[in-house]
C-alpha cells in the first residue's frame, strides 16, 4: 500500500502525543540494569535494544514533525539492531517530551515529511508515531512486569492505521511495505477483546505475552 494512501480518519485531529510519551516516561523508573537483557514481545530486541529503538523513534518523529529532514529520518528501523547509550536515563525522557512537544504543532500534521526512510503525509507519519509510541510502550510495560493503559482516541488511531484494508492485507507506513505487520501476522483474538488487545494483535503481538512465554 502506497502509505500516502492510507487512511487515517482521526489523525489530523490527534495533535497530542503527550499521554502515550508520558506513560513511557513513567515506566523508565522501573527499568533496571538487571533487566536489559531480558527478552520483549519484539522477537529481535531484548528491553536493551527497545529502549534504543525507543530513543531512536522519538529523535527521528521529533524531526519529521519539524520537517528537519537529515540522518534521523533517513534511515530504516530494520537497518541494524538499536544501540543503547549509557545516558538513556536522561536522554530518552528528554527525546520523549521533544516528540510530543513537536507534534503539538499543526505544521507538523500538514505536507509531506520522512520518516524511516520513507516519504509520507504528515498527518500518517503523526499517527505513525502514535502508533510505535503506544505499541511500544505496551511491550516495555509487559517486558518489566508493568500495568500498562491506553485512552481510546488513541488506541482507535492505532486500530486505523493497522487493520487490514478492505481490498487486502493491511501495511505500516512506517516502512511503506503492504501485507502484514513488521512483527509478522496479526493473532487472531476475540471479537470482544479488549481494544488494547485488539491493537496488540493486529500489530503481531500476542496480547498474552510473558517473559519466557
Amino acid at each position: 500500500m502506497d502509505a500516502q494512501e492510507n487512511p487515517v480518519s482521526d489523525a489530523a485531529t490527534l495533535t497530542d502525543l503527550e499521554q502515550a510519551t508520558r506513560r513511557i516516561a513513567a515506566l523508565l523508573g522501573r527499568v533496571d540494569d538487571s533487566r536489559l537483557d531480558g527478552p520483549t514481545p519484539c522477537p529481535d530486541y531484548t528491553v536493551r535494544e527497545l529502549l534504543g529503538h525507543l530513543t531512536g523513534l522519538a529523535a527521528a518523529f521529533r524531526d519529521a514533525a519539524r520537517k528537519d529532514l537529515g540522518a534521523s529520518t533517513a534511515v530504516s528501523p530494520d537497518s541494524a539492531l538499536p544501540v543503547l547509550d549509557d545516558d538513556w536515563r536522561e536522554v530518552l525522557p528528554r527525546r520523549l517530551e521533544e516528540v510530543a512537544a513537536a507534534w503539538r504543532s499543526p505544521d507538523a500534521w500538514t505536507g509531506m515529511t520522512r520518516a524511516g526512510g520513507v516519504e509520507l503525509p504528515g498527518e500518517v507519519a503523526g499517527a505513525v508515531a502514535l502508533n510505535e509510541l503506544v505499541v511500544h510502550g505496551w511491550d516495555l510495560a509487559r517486558s518489566t512486569g508493568q500495568p500498562y493503559a491506553a485512552g481510546e482516541a488513541e488506541l482507535r488511531s492505532c486500530e486505523a492505521l493497522l487493520a487490514p484494508a478492505e481490498d487486502g492485507p493491511g501495511g505500516s507506513p512506517e516502512d511503506g511495505s503492504d501485507g502484514d505487520s513488521l512483527f509478522g501476522p496479526p493473532v487472531p483474538v476475540p471479537g470482544d477483546a479488549p481494544l488494547l488487545d485488539r491493537v496488540i494483535a493486529l500489530s503481531g503481538r500476542r496480547p498474552d505475552w510473558q517473559p519466557g512465554s
